[in-house]
Protein backbone atom coordinates (compact mmCIF):
# COMPACT_ATOMS: atom_id res chain seq x y z
CA UNK A 1 0.00 0.00 0.00
CA UNK A 2 1.18 3.52 -0.79
CA UNK A 3 2.50 5.40 2.23
CA UNK A 4 1.17 8.88 2.97
CA UNK A 5 2.26 11.45 5.48
CA UNK A 6 -0.23 12.29 8.21
CA UNK A 7 -0.77 15.66 6.53
CA UNK A 8 -1.47 14.02 3.16
CA UNK A 9 -3.86 11.52 4.72
CA UNK A 10 -5.69 14.35 6.51
CA UNK A 11 -5.94 16.35 3.28
CA UNK A 12 -7.27 13.33 1.35
CA UNK A 13 -9.79 12.55 4.09
CA UNK A 14 -10.96 16.15 4.16
CA UNK A 15 -11.36 16.17 0.38
CA UNK A 16 -13.37 12.93 0.52
CA UNK A 17 -15.59 14.40 3.24
CA UNK A 18 -16.19 17.57 1.22
CA UNK A 19 -17.06 15.48 -1.83
CA UNK A 20 -19.51 13.39 0.22
CA UNK A 21 -21.17 16.51 1.66
CA UNK A 22 -21.41 18.10 -1.81
CA UNK A 23 -22.90 14.88 -3.17
CA UNK A 24 -25.51 14.74 -0.41
CA UNK A 25 -26.39 18.40 -0.98
CA UNK A 26 -27.05 17.60 -4.63
CA UNK A 27 -29.01 14.42 -3.85
CA UNK A 28 -31.88 16.03 -1.99
CA UNK A 29 -34.07 13.20 -3.30
CA UNK A 30 -32.26 10.85 -0.92
CA UNK A 31 -33.94 11.28 2.45
CA UNK A 32 -32.12 10.83 5.75
CA UNK A 33 -34.27 7.81 6.57
CA UNK A 34 -33.11 6.21 3.31
CA UNK A 35 -29.50 6.77 4.32
CA UNK A 36 -30.13 5.42 7.82
CA UNK A 37 -31.90 2.34 6.51
CA UNK A 38 -29.19 1.55 3.98
CA UNK A 39 -25.99 2.78 5.59
CA UNK A 40 -26.72 3.35 9.26
CA UNK A 41 -25.86 7.06 9.12
CA UNK A 42 -27.33 10.22 7.65
CA UNK A 43 -26.65 13.93 7.18
CA UNK A 44 -27.47 14.56 10.84
CA UNK A 45 -24.89 11.96 11.88
CA UNK A 46 -22.28 13.71 9.73
CA UNK A 47 -23.13 17.04 11.33
CA UNK A 48 -22.88 15.49 14.81
CA UNK A 49 -19.49 13.97 14.00
CA UNK A 50 -18.33 17.34 12.64
CA UNK A 51 -19.47 19.11 15.82
CA UNK A 52 -17.80 16.49 18.03
CA UNK A 53 -14.53 16.92 16.12
CA UNK A 54 -14.73 20.69 16.51
CA UNK A 55 -15.43 20.37 20.22
CA UNK A 56 -12.53 17.92 20.64
CA UNK A 57 -10.32 20.63 19.12
CA UNK A 58 -11.69 23.21 21.56
CA UNK A 59 -14.05 24.91 19.11
CA UNK A 60 -17.61 25.40 20.31
CA UNK A 61 -20.13 24.66 17.58
CA UNK A 62 -23.89 24.39 18.02
CA UNK A 63 -26.01 21.63 16.55
CA UNK A 64 -27.63 24.19 14.25
CA UNK A 65 -24.24 25.47 13.05
CA UNK A 66 -22.90 22.00 12.30
CA UNK A 67 -26.09 21.07 10.47
CA UNK A 68 -25.86 24.19 8.33
CA UNK A 69 -22.29 23.21 7.41
CA UNK A 70 -23.45 19.78 6.22
CA UNK A 71 -26.78 20.80 4.66
CA UNK A 72 -25.48 24.00 3.08
CA UNK A 73 -28.40 25.96 4.55
CA UNK A 74 -30.29 26.14 7.84
CA UNK A 75 -31.77 22.74 8.69
CA UNK A 76 -35.32 24.11 8.91
CA UNK A 77 -34.96 25.50 5.39
CA UNK A 78 -33.67 22.17 4.06
CA UNK A 79 -36.56 20.34 5.71
CA UNK A 80 -39.12 22.72 4.20
CA UNK A 81 -37.60 22.45 0.71
CA UNK A 82 -36.61 18.80 0.53
CA UNK A 83 -37.89 16.56 3.32
CA UNK A 84 -40.79 14.29 2.49
CA UNK A 85 -42.90 12.10 4.73
CA UNK A 86 -41.43 8.65 5.19
CA UNK A 87 -43.56 5.69 4.23
CA UNK A 88 -44.72 3.29 6.90
CA UNK A 89 -42.40 0.65 5.42
CA UNK A 90 -39.37 2.95 5.73
CA UNK A 91 -40.33 3.82 9.30
CA UNK A 92 -40.70 0.13 10.17
CA UNK A 93 -37.29 -0.67 8.66
CA UNK A 94 -35.73 2.18 10.64
CA UNK A 95 -37.35 1.06 13.91
CA UNK A 96 -36.33 -2.57 13.37
CA UNK A 97 -32.69 -1.57 12.95
CA UNK A 98 -32.54 0.64 16.04
CA UNK A 99 -30.62 -0.80 18.97
CA UNK A 100 -32.90 -2.02 21.72
CA UNK A 101 -32.34 -0.47 25.14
Amino acid sequence: MTEFSKEQARAFEAAAFRTLVDHLRERTDVQNIDLMNLAGFCRNCLSNWYREAAEAAGVALTKEESREIVYGMPYDEWQAKHQTDASEAKKATFEAARPKE
